[in-house]
């Protein structure tokens, strides 16, 4: 799979192995001290239970990333980051978009996920395409304290 978003001069594409340092560089500049760990990273791409994506853009830089895991009727979108000078083309509602429709492939029913609670733009984005917040994770984000929101989407 891959999709073009000529607006943005980005490509969406399956991620493998071979982008796992570039998705670690944007996983660490996004993320900070709640980054993943490479080997955690790099076990969600090759995972049978999930789809990651890679957002390229026209010179073959990494702008973004998503993640998907999927068990049966349940899924989790496990994080969505886009580079902070690629911010604003829509690049994270894209990667979302196809997220949203891979878990439909899958049969998902119900799709959660956690975000953090002083990010309103990310929870903005989730909320426009259906997601409603089900609780707070108190101090899920650590070291820096910060409470997750938990939102759900039940399939359309």
């Amino acid at each position: 799979m891959s999709a073009d978003l000529p607006e943005a001069g980005v490509r969406i594409r399956t991620a493998d192995a071979a982008d796992l340092d570039a998705i670690m560089v944007l996983e660490r500049a996004s993320f900070g001290p709640s980054a993943w760990e490479a080997e955690t990273m790099r076990a969600e791409i090759a995972s049978e239970w999930g789809r990651y994506l890679a957002a390229v853009d026209a010179e073959g830089r990494l702008v973004g990333y998503a993640g998907l895991r999927a068990v049966g009727v349940e899924g989790d979108v496990q994080t969505i980051a886009v580079a902070a000078d690629a911010r604003g083309r829509g690049i994270g509602r894209a990667l979302l978009a196809e997220l949203l429709a891979e878990a439909e492939r899958r049969g998902v029913q119900e799709l959660f996920l956690e975000v953090r609670a002083d990010n309103p733009v990310a929870r903005g984005l989730y909320e426009s395409v259906g997601f409603r917040e089900i609780g707070v994770r108190p101090r899920y984000y650590q070291p820096e304290d910060v409470d997750a929101v938990v939102m759900k989407r039940e399939a359309r």
